[in-house]
């Protein structure tokens, strides 16, 4: 299993500290840095800051959003790059959600699933530098009746098969991911209920597309806080308003991926708490609602012993690759958690 550092959204007051995290898990030997976008800062341009100033680490796009990107945009974008980065960049996708895919970027969030599958395959064509043509109920290239023709990207990226990942919680969208994509980013894994919630699902659409699990990325991203195992539960109340950001207020009433994800995992009564007292905005207590367990399966929490234990259970429920979303108020303290993640690993025998 190897590690990752998500360094999530930049212009925070913090960017310094960010590129800071991001060589110290260079010099670490972390596989990957990814990356954040919502309607703040853009992924590629971090990420190619990132790739300037280190020299071993993949960076990646944690997400590159659907509506925010014609696909063949997306497709000049990674093999730009990628070949600027020396063959380190990771395309990772998703559709947003439907508050900033409509109020954002003014793009209907109808039927995510045909979108993205029609997505992937435009990005994959034109980044194989074939002439492009497409045929699809989203996107036809060229249009019909104009003066548009197939063209061929003129960029030659530093590889020929770019690593493309989808960001997939629901499990229609996880299966379609394990038929589609080269891996899969996930948030608030539970390694006791990832069999159910992420890799069966997973599984079933390798098994579609006639290949297995081997060499596919399962990719969660875990918060990760490091301290006396007596203070676990003080640990686990710093993620609070975290957890209840997603759970509660991540998306609308209805479409809240998050809040589905912590009831397919037995949190029913709490989801339901924390969402209606987050949208009647009580987010205080939202974060009370919380149980302590639901954010102590989905971090990183206490002693470099206890995360070890932690990830050699993430390992045997069939993840590759563990990023860590290091929390401190202090870049020594977050350079911390980066380091005990390298010490838990190698403890964990998975490094």
């Amino acid at each position: 299993m190897q590690l990752g550092i998500n360094l999530g959204y930049w212009g925070a007051g913090m960017d310094a500290d960010n590129l800071a995290v991001a060589q110290e898990a260079d010099r670490l030997g972390y596989a990957v840095c990814w990356a954040a976008e919502a309607y703040g800062s853009d992924a590629p341009t971090v990420l190619s800051f990132v790739a300037a100033r280190t020299e071993r680490i993949d960076v990646g796009s944690a997400i590159m959003q659907i509506p925010a990107r014609q696909p063949a945009m997306t497709a000049m974008t990674a093999a730009t790059l990628d070949s600027l980065s020396g063959g380190r960049f990771r395309l990772g996708l998703g559709v947003s959600g439907p508050q900033v895919s409509e109020g954002w970027y003014g793009v209907k969030f109808d039927k995510p699933l045909a979108r993205t599958r029609e997505y992937v395959e435009i990005v994959r064509r034109a980044m194989s530098r074939e002439r492009l043509t497409f045929e699809g109920e989203h996107w036809t290239l060229p249009l019909p009746g104009g003066p548009g023709k197939p063209i061929k990207l003129t960029v030659h990226p530093q590889r020929e098969h770019i690593p493309l990942y989808i960001a997939a919680i629901g499990p229609k969208n996880l299966e379609q991911t394990g038929e589609i994509a080269d891996g899969a980013l996930l948030i608030f894994p539970s390694a006791e209920h990832l069999e159910d919630t992420a890799v069966s699902h997973l599984r079933a659409g390798r098994e579609k597309a006639g290949k297995t699990l081997d060499g596919f990325d399962v990719c969660p991203t875990l918060p990760i806080a490091v301290g006396d195992d007596k203070d676990v539960t003080r640990l686990a109340d710093t993620f609070r308003p975290y957890t209840a950001l997603y759970v509660g207020g991540m998306g609308s009433f209805k479409q809240n991926f998050y809040n589905q994800l912590a009831r397919r995992m037995g949190y029913e009564q709490a989801a339901a708490e924390i969402q209606e007292k987050y949208l009647s905005g009580d987010k205080q207590g939202a974060a009370a609602a919380v149980p302590h367990e639901l954010i102590d399966r989905t971090t990183l929490l206490g002693s470099v012993e206890r995360i070890a234990d932690r990830m050699k259970a993430y390992a045997a429920a069939g993840v590759t690759t563990l990023t860590l979303s290091p929390a401190g108020f202090t870049l020594d303290e977050r350079i911390a958690s980066l380091r005990a993640g390298v010490e838990a690993i190698e403890r964990a025998g998975l490094a």
